[in-house]
């Protein structure tokens, strides 16, 4: 049987890797072996931070529609239970565009969760 000599397969391993570790600082873009287990790690962190992406937008987007409810007089937790009365059906993100680029479109939502709330029963519990 013959001897396969892998030289020219074992280069061009090599030199993908490398090239897909291009920009990473010191050995981790120079070493084989440095560069590969930098690159699983990479391909570790993209996938846990793919899934956790959406739950930083989605903080982020409660937060803008936080300050711009407040702002129209309204707590987030209220914005959202009025919207809900009112049969208003706009989910997180949208609302968020329109707290940041349409102010006055967000503020008639606003006023329209504020009309769909139950009378304010704010009143102390334990008052005597």
């Amino acid at each position: 049987m013959a001897r396969v000599k892998r030289a020219v397969n074992a280069h061009k391993k090599r030199r993908v890797i490398l090239e897909q570790a291009s920009g990473y600082r010191g050995q981790r873009s120079r070493l084989y072996r440095k560069a590969k287990e930098q690159l699983l790690h990479s391909h570790v962190y993209a996938f846990r931070d793919r899934k956790a992406k959406k739950g930083d937008f989605r903080r982020l987007w409660i937060q803008r529609i936080n300050a711009a409810s407040r702002a129209n007089g309204l707590t987030y937790n209220r914005l959202i239970q009025g919207l809900g009365l009112a049969g208003i059906e706009v989910d997180r993100r949208m609302l968020a565009e329109l707290a940041v680029h349409e102010p006055a479109t967000f503020a008639t939502l606003v006023e329209a969760a504020k009309a769909a709330l139950p009378a304010d029963t704010s009143a102390p519990k334990n008052a005597a």
